[in-house]
């Protein structure tokens, strides 16, 4: 279940919502899927959040105009990490917490398992270093499920139109970010739903929805 503590518990003691976050490379359709989710589920009566990352909030998303920026390419890795780690507290102080403590379904289009995967895993800065900077960014919160839309890297990278800085990095980067992300996926099974990118995309998301509405009939009574 989520669970909020530090400085995001001040701003949702009692976080009884839901938090799902969407993950995968490039192309992947994490956009769209977030959106197909958040549509039903408001359709369903839900109160839902759809935020992205980094992102979110006005000076979360100032962040996001410089990280992903190609004019700041060869941005130093531990600048990068910290640039996404602070980005992402802000949101989470700002946005998520707040939401979760209010009972709403929150959808993020990415969260800490990219900053793992990208920084991580193919910056080389290690998972476990990279982890810990978010956990205390964003005060232990973790999603109560993270979709992960899997596709190769060369699949996913043909899809994107226009590349900013990170979807310009070469193919074998993303390939390790594939990589790292099926890992993070095979380590904690009960917590993420992988699903190929590739089939169709009505098909997947009713996947994910009906994933989502178990989850949200689990949960205890405010």
């Amino acid at each position: 279940m989520t669970s909020v503590s530090s400085a995001a518990a001040a701003d949702a003691p009692c976080a009884r919502g839901l938090f799902v976050a969407f993950e995968g490379g490039e192309g992947a359709g994490k956009s769209t899927q977030a959106r197909l989710l958040a549509d039903a589920l408001r359709a369903a009566g839900h109160e839902v959040v759809l935020t992205r990352e980094p992102g979110g909030t006005p000076a979360a998303e100032a962040m996001r105009a410089v990280v992903l920026d190609p004019q700041f390419a060869g941005l130093d890795a531990r600048a990068e990490a910290l640039l996404y780690a602070a980005s992402r507290a802000e949101h989470v102080a700002r946005l998520i917490a707040p939401a979760l403590g209010r009972g709403a379904v929150v959808i993020t289009d990415r969260y800490v398992d990219s900053s793992i995967a990208y920084q991580g895993v193919a910056r080389g800065l290690g998972p476990d270093v990279v982890g810990q900077i978010n956990l205390w960014a964003t005060g232990s919160l973790q999603p109560d499920l993270t979709v992960l839309l899997d596709v190769e890297a060369a699949a996913g990278l043909a899809r994107v139109v226009e590349p900013n800085r990170l979807e310009s990095e070469p193919e074998a980067f993303h390939a390790v970010v594939v990589q790292a992300f099926r890992a993070l996926a095979f380590g904690d099974p009960d917590r993420y739903l992988a699903l190929p990118a590739v089939g169709e995309r009505d098909d997947i998301a009713a996947a994910i929805l009906a994933r989502v509405e178990s989850l949200l009939r689990a949960r205890p009574t405010p």
